[in-house]
């Protein structure tokens, strides 16, 4: 593997899950906020308390738009069965908040998400959002979203992200952005472009041309800068990037040899990689610009840095001891330490949010995703394909992205995100090849 795609990565979770309708109802035991099984929910489309035409288009129409958003934001998940839109049941805009929990009942559902889709007078829309327990028939909880009405989506998204709250007790993760190479064109020569597109994979679009490669983009805590490497005028260097203008420049001018970068948990700094003198070492620089200030220095390729949550340490890879292993040290580059001993190779590694795992791309014959805690110990490997690279965490800390390589002559890479505590891998859906995925924080 070219050491320069070892920056780590990030990325979702979506494709698909089993098909709703037909499923019999599982019991759920919600214990503090936790869900211990998939549950049948029923999302039935929502409806208007007066049609109206928006900027979207009709309140009518926008209500089931929503409905089948949410739904499949649920079932990415893979904790919910979701039951409709389609096939389901209607209510009407008074029962959104005081639904007939007999008839849920007898439609197999255990849970049930209702809502409305509201005009406002200010060119906005309104997306009411109700999540009931209809076994118990009690509301369990309930928010609003006012959005422009071209951003139905992301009230969508919120919605769904309040259902997985609520019964998973963990933070949401569905109003998120993806950035990824795009990959295009035959394998010994493909066309590599910067590309952004929501959780889910909506409103896709390009921020760079491919006229040059490009790999390792990453978000800032923030979600409104990358980060990446590009291989314009034939040297390998950082860039830096304004999301919502696309205005770029070097994250450190000259002729040198930089890649690997990554963001530090505040936003101000950038830690990356870069080759001096017969050696490549860690850096850091502020974000803004200016002098950087050296990490590492022994014999060998150090790359691949990320940041511990709380800004206190960098997870490194290195192949000082002959073959690339990880490391842990101090943000000012004391205390390194080798945490990686399983056997095999160990490439990409990135830090949880939560900061009680390192997540990994493990090489021994295969190429895999695994988890191991801070320390090295309790090495867990995630998915079992031909090779599987390049980890990103969600925002929450509970799902990892990765781009999956099909074993062949095409080359062809795929996204995909799989469950920490377990289960198959879901392919994201994008329009062409996709690799070194990048998940953002949760959107404001």
């Amino acid at each position: 593997m070219d050491k320069l795609r070892f920056a780590a990565a990030a990325a979702l979770l979506l494709a698909t899950a089993s098909a709703a309708q037909e499923a019999p109802p599982v019991e759920v035991d919600i214990v503090g906020g936790s869900i211990k099984a998939v549950t049948a929910i029923a999302v039935p489309a929502m409806p208007t308390p007066a049609p109206a035409d928006t900027a979207a288009g009709p309140t009518a129409a926008l209500g089931r738009l929503v409905a089948e958003v949410v739904a499949a934001d649920l079932r990415a998940t893979g904790l919910f069965t979701p039951l409709g839109p389609d096939g389901i049941g209607a209510y009407s805009y008074a029962e959104a908040g005081a639904p007939t929990y007999a008839t849920w009942r007898s439609a197999g559902a255990a849970q049930l998400v209702t809502g409305y889709v509201e005009a406002r007078g200010d060119g906005r829309i309104t997306v009411g959002c109700y999540l009931h327990d209809v076994a118990a028939g009690r509301e369990l909880t309930r928010q609003g979203f006012a959005v422009a009405a071209t951003d139905w989506r992301r009230a969508a998204h919120k919605c769904a992200d309040t259902v997985y709250s609520r019964l998973s007790g963990e933070s949401g993760f569905l109003d998120t952005r993806v950035v990824y190479v795009a990959e295009s064109g035959p394998k010994n020569r493909r066309i590599k472009r910067i590309a952004i597109m929501d959780s889910d994979g909506s409103n896709h679009r390009y921020l760079t041309s491919g006229s040059a490669t490009v790999t390792t983009p990453r978000f800032s805590p923030r979600g409104d800068k990358l980060v990446y490497m590009t291989t314009a005028g034939r040297r390998p260097r950082v860039m830096i990037m304004d999301v919502a203008s696309g205005t770029e420049r070097s994250l450190v001018p000259g002729l040198v040899l930089t890649f690997a970068p990554r963001f530090s948990p505040n936003g101000r700094q950038v830690v990356f990689s870069m080759a001096a003198g017969g050696n490549t070492d860690l850096y850091v620089v502020d974000a803004d610009g200016g002098i950087p200030r050296r990490l590492t220095d022994t014999p060998g390729a150090d790359t691949s840095p990320s940041y511990s949550p709380d800004g206190s340490r960098i997870v490194f890879e290195s192949d000082r001891s002959g073959t690339q292993q990880l490391y842990v040290m101090n943000a000012d580059g004391s205390g390194q330490k080798r945490i990686s001993f399983g056997g095999g190779r160990f490439a990409s590694p990135t830090w949880s949010p939560r900061g009680d795992l390192i997540a990994f791309t493990k090489i021994a014959g295969q190429f895999r995703i695994g988890v191991m805690t801070p320390s090295g110990g309790a090495e867990r490997l995630l998915t079992d394909a031909w090779q599987d690279e390049e980890p990103s965490w969600a925002p929450n800390g509970q799902f990892v992205m990765f781009n999956r390589i099909r074993q062949g002559s095409t080359g062809q890479t795929s996204l995909y995100a799989v469950n920490i505590n377990g289960g198959n891998p879901r392919r994201l859906p994008t329009p062409q090849d996709g690799s070194d995925p990048s998940w953002s924080p949760l959107q404001r």
